[in-house]
């Protein structure tokens, strides 16, 4: 088992590094004010566009797909401290076309796709001019178990006709959003990990209505987190990805390596608020020394380099695990990671926060933000007791007990 990064990687990670410093972190407040500017919060802001160019012609596009015909052919644990870099700045995925939910809508398009959805959609979402969003979760069952789901999806002749509400839909208030990957019952009757297929669904289809946007503890996410309908939604059988109730195992291989994605960025962000927890002790007196001298915030930087650094390292255990012996054989390492991450996370901004003071939960610097952002870590791609107690009975499981 070898983490060491590969001359390949750490040129890569030298180069979004570069990238991060001369192009994203000068820009952060024209980001913001462009969107403010806009009257939209969902305004897609112009700077992005500009270093998306850049990015690409840097050779620093679609980093996240192992598809070498369609991505860079980097593995997980080759692409997983470039996503670490990337997760500093929340919006900064974008530039280099690793955003989510885009990345895992085009890893399963990749997988799965027909040659003419490809084409149609997938290919426009690897030159960076679509988005697309992902709507699995409801608001009236529990989704945490995804075989509740409840949105029909019934076979008239050569058409699917949709029915039923998703939230939590990323994306789809983007103007940008042309596609929904959707998730539903086509066969009721069949066993519970069946049930489910997944439909391709233009956003401009009649009967598609985003209702509104939903704010993350009271944050209105430039990406949006939307609520949708679809009322006798009509689309031709040939929108169905993959299989007839293989919606389910579609899911899961989208979550596994979108799953060690999200730990990173989260280290990366814990990495941040760690930088600026350290500037901040070290530039502010307090009781007659540096906040730097105090040994309670020392102890919050030790504990949060330990942190960061054994995340780090269960991550990049579970991306190698991946590689090598594939995602149902990583299901262990996806777990932990996954529980770890998101503690990680918002313990690590937590601190930050409670050293900068009220400027710490304040719009003068992004930790609040970054909380608010952590916090729902716990929560998607599986709440953090579903992996406990997945990761439990497989314990259990391997001990003969």
């Amino acid at each position: 088992m070898d983490f060491a990064y590969s001359e390949k990687v750490n040129d890569l990670r030298q180069r979004v590094s570069a990238f991060m410093k001369a192009s994203v972190y000068p820009n952060q407040a024209m980001y913001v004010e462009q969107i403010a500017s806009s009257g939209n919060p969902h305004h897609h802001a112009e700077i992005v566009d500009e270093l998306k160019a850049k990015a690409r012609a840097a050779g620093l596009w679609n980093l996240f797909l192992p598809d070498k015909e369609h991505g860079m052919g980097l593995t997980n644990l080759e692409y997983a401290p470039l996503a670490e870099i990337m997760g500093r700045v929340p919006w900064s995925s974008e530039i280099f076309n690793c955003a989510a939910p885009d990345t895992g809508n085009m890893e399963i398009l990749a997988q799965f796709g027909t040659p003419e959805q490809k084409q149609r959609w997938l290919q426009p979402l690897l030159e960076g001019e679509i988005r697309s969003a992902f709507s699995m979760t409801e608001p009236d069952v529990a989704s945490s178990d995804a075989t509740n789901i409840q949105l029909t999806i019934t076979r008239e002749g050569d058409q699917y006709v949709l029915n039923g509400r998703k939230w939590w839909s990323s994306g789809a208030a983007r103007e940008r959003c042309k596609i929904l990957i959707v998730m539903g019952k086509t066969d009721p009757s069949a066993d519970r990990h069946h049930q489910q297929s997944m439909v391709l669904v233009p956003k401009s289809t009649a009967g598609v209505t985003v209702v509104r946007n939903l704010t993350v503890m009271g944050y209105v996410d430039n990406e949006s987190h939307c609520e949708v309908t679809f009322d006798n939604v009509r689309v031709p059988v040939s929108n169905l990805l993959g299989e007839e109730g293989g919606g389910f195992a579609i899911a899961q291989a989208r979550l596994g390596p979108g799953r060690i994605h999200h730990c990173m960025r989260s280290i990366g962000a814990a990495q941040y608020a760690l930088e600026l927890m350290c500037q901040r002790a070290a530039s502010r007196i307090a009781f007659g020394k540096p906040l730097s001298e105090q040994g309670m915030v020392q102890d919050w930087i030790a504990m949060s380099k330990v942190e960061i650094e054994q995340a780090r390292l269960l991550t990049l255990q579970a991306a190698w695990t991946i590689d090598t012996k594939g995602k149902k054989a990583a299901q262990d390492e996806i777990a932990m990671i996954k529980i770890v991450a998101p503690a990680l996370h918002t313990n690590v901004v937590d601190r930050a926060i409670q050293l900068f003071g009220g400027a710490g939960v304040s719009g003068d610097y992004p930790l609040a933000e970054m909380w608010a952002h952590g916090r729902t870590m716990h929560i998607v791609d599986g709440p953090d007791e579903v992996h406990k107690r997945s990761l439990a009975k497989s314990v259990i499981r391997q001990l003969n007990l």
